[in-house]
Parts: C-alpha cells; sequence; structure tokens
C-alpha cells in the first residue's frame, strides 16, 4: 500500500507535539490538556507521546523551554532599551503567559523536574536584572537585596494588575533607588 504522507524526522515530530501542548497549556490550561488531547492536537497516536516524553511534566519542560527561546530572541532585540522598558517587556511576556506562570508555580510544588525549571529561570532573570544593576554602579553589598526587591516587583505585578502607566511608576521607583544606591557610592 502506498504511503500517503511523508515520513516525519524525530525533531519534526517532536517539535509538532510540542506546538500542540503549547497552545493547549496557553488557552486552556495544564490541567485540561490531557495527554490523549496533546497527542490528537499534535496529529500523533497517544503512545506516541512517551516516545518522546517521558510524563506530562516532561512535556511541560519541553514547552517552557520552547517560549523561553522565543522570549530570549525577542529579549535580545530590547538590548537597547532602558531597564525600565526591558522589565515592562517582562512583565508583559508573562502576563500573556499566565496560565503557563500559574502552572508552573503549581507543579513546581509536586514535580522536582518543574521546581529545578523554575529555580533556573529565575536565576536567568536574576542574572540579567543584576547584571543591570552592576552596570549602574549599585554598590556590591546592595545589588543582591535589588535583586530580591525587583523579583518580588515583578511578580507582584502579575497577581497585582495595574495598567502600564502604573507598572512603569512602580519600575521606576525601584530603578530610582538603584540610581540613589549608586550615587551614593560614588
Amino acid at each position: 500500500m502506498p504511503r500517503n504522507r511523508r515520513p516525519r524526522d524525530r525533531e519534526e515530530k517532536r517539535a509538532e507535539i510540542v506546538g500542540a501542548a503549547r497552545r493547549l497549556f496557553v488557552e486552556e490550561g495544564y490541567d485540561a490538556a490531557s495527554m490523549a488531547r496533546i497527542a490528537r492536537d499534535a496529529g500523533v497516536v497517544s503512545n506516541t507521546l512517551y516516545w518522546y516524553f517521558q510524563d506530562k511534566d516532561a512535556v511541560l519542560i519541553a514547552v517552557l523551554n520552547a517560549v523561553l527561546a522565543d522570549s530570549m530572541a525577542a529579549y535580545s532585540a530590547l538590548s537597547d532599551s532602558g531597564v525600565v522598558d526591558r522589565l515592562l517587556w517582562l512583565v508583559g511576556e508573562l502576563e500573556q503567559l499566565g496560565r503557563l506562570v500559574s502552572t508552573v508555580h503549581t507543579r513546581a510544588k509536586e514535580s522536582a523536574a518543574v521546581a529545578a525549571w523554575h529555580e533556573q529561570f529565575h536565576a536567568l532573570g536574576e542574572g540579567f536584572f543584576r547584571t543591570d544593576l552592576i552596570e549602574l554602579g549599585v554598590p556590591a553589598g546592595e545589588v543582591g537585596p535589588l535583586v530580591t526587591i525587583g523579583v518580588f516587583v515583578v511578580e507582584g505585578l502579575l497577581t497585582h494588575p495595574m495598567p502600564e502607566s502604573g507598572k512603569r511608576v512602580v519600575i521606576e521607583a525601584l530603578l530610582h533607588r538603584a540610581h540613589d544606591s549608586a550615587a551614593t557610592a560614588r
């Protein structure tokens, strides 16, 4: 019997599964997206998913890695923007991915793999902000606490939505403190 479809290579099929899972996780949420539904939306049989992923959390991590790769590409285009604009962009990105953000926080309590991913994500984001603060001239002893405050500000803006202008004022207040620290050190 002749083949009706061309064979798909392993990475292409994996990407299709991740794409289907990403759409489902973002639009409907992690809990609403069963492995069978992910398989169906990816155009494969359910058992095929387990050839590529150990479990649903492994699919989630692949989705998170894909989202992070896309976001890193977009973030690199903002390298000439100021810190305020980059932080506002980050908040906007995380708001658009609200279901994934909530899922990560929930699943991190249940899954060591998701918890490890979450810790690496925080380390990456905190590393970027740490670099910004150092470049602003913030004294070494104040960088760590300001990074922690920055995390709290971003997470607070995610859990307490406000207009863009309000977000900007909050982030500018944080950076005003960083500038004051840098000026005092000089």
